[in-house]
């Protein structure tokens, strides 16, 4: 199989090599004959984000026999594809070559219109910039990839070399990829997904701001019983009144909140405390383990014992 691999002025080394490392590694497991090449929009040199000169970096002709071709990553300022690299990824992709876009490069996979209708991941911080400039495209922030079969995207920088192994899997079977997996040292399937990740800072109000103080208020009490009446109380307002005007201060529900805030001093507990998760789901509020464990699996794609283990802060 041949991979042709994009490169890209200020293309950073980790992104580049990421594919690198994990098809070349099929070949020199003796796994299968796969080949990695370089190509650009002009063949040459590119340099990258470290300073770094890459050399005999093809041009787009390394994309007419290529079976995948991966998008690493995207420029940081989201510029659309020149037109003669989207149309060699075009006619690629007719002839029925896979088409990866890791991290930012779901982006420009985006770009061509092969997303639409469909499902797609990005890093993180660049999920919400992607659903409004293709509201065509299902953002799922959630998971680390998405395969479609002929069009495949991955979540944020690290999130590449799963996807990488999956397309071992696929392609050549589970015991291949956990080789591949075992000769890198890493794990040949991750727990959970990108949510783990995701930063929710909470918006700050003032404390004039009704709707804020009843959120400051349920923040201190997060193990009570914070019910939209709790909460409406806290704010002097009627439940009706409260609940309207708690939407259009939040974007969301005061249930979906209360569960989200709950959610995130979970992990903070997970994070830097030795309290069991039988004491974090009743600090939180969430009244029985069985509950927050449900509600911190749909959230994060992980359980709170397996976040703990991959999170845990304390020296």
């Amino acid at each position: 199989m041949k991979i042709a691999i994009h490169a890209f002025e200020g293309v950073t080394l980790f992104h580049l090599s990421v594919p690198q490392m994990v098809f070349d590694e099929v070949t020199r497991q003796g796994l299968a004959d796969w080949e990695t090449v370089l190509f650009s929009d002009r063949a040459g040199s590119v340099r990258t984000a470290e300073g770094y000169t890459l050399g005999r970096v093809q041009g787009l002709s390394a994309t007419d026999d290529a079976d995948l071709i991966v998008l690493p990553s995207w420029v940081d300022d989201g510029r659309e594809l020149r037109p003669g690299l989207r149309r060699a990824l075009l006619r690629a992709h007719d002839r029925e070559a896979a088409i990866a876009g890791l991290c930012l490069g779901a982006i420009a996979v985006a770009d061509l219109g092969l997303l639409e209708g469909r499902s797609a991941v990005t890093h993180w911080r660049a999920a919400e910039g992607l659903a409004i400039r293709h509201p065509g495209v299902a953002v799922d922030s959630r998971v680390l990839y998405l395969d479609h079969g002929d069009v495949m995207t991955s979540a944020g920088t690290a999130s590449g070399i799963d996807a990488c192994l999956h397309i071992v899997r696929t392609r050549l079977g589970a015991e291949a990829a956990n080789q591949v997996a075992r000769s890198l040292v890493v794990a040949p399937h991750r727990e959970g997904g990108q949510a783990q990740y995701i930063e929710r800072p909470v918006a700050q109000r003032s404390a004039d701001d009704p709707i804020g103080a009843a959120s400051a208020w349920a923040l201190r009490n997060l193990a009570e019983d914070l019910s939209i009446e709790r909460l409406a109380h806290a704010a002097h307002m009627s439940r009706r009144t409260f609940v309207r005007a708690f939407r259009d201060s939040t974007g969301t529900t005061p249930a979906a909140w209360v569960r989200s805030r709950r959610l995130d001093e979970a992990r903070r507990l997970l994070e830097t405390t030795d309290l069991s998760v039988d004491q974090i789901a009743a600090s939180c509020g969430f009244g029985n383990p069985v509950t927050m464990r449900q509600n911190f699996a749909a959230a994060f794609g992980s359980t709170p014992s397996g976040y703990r283990r991959r999170f845990d802060a304390r020296s």
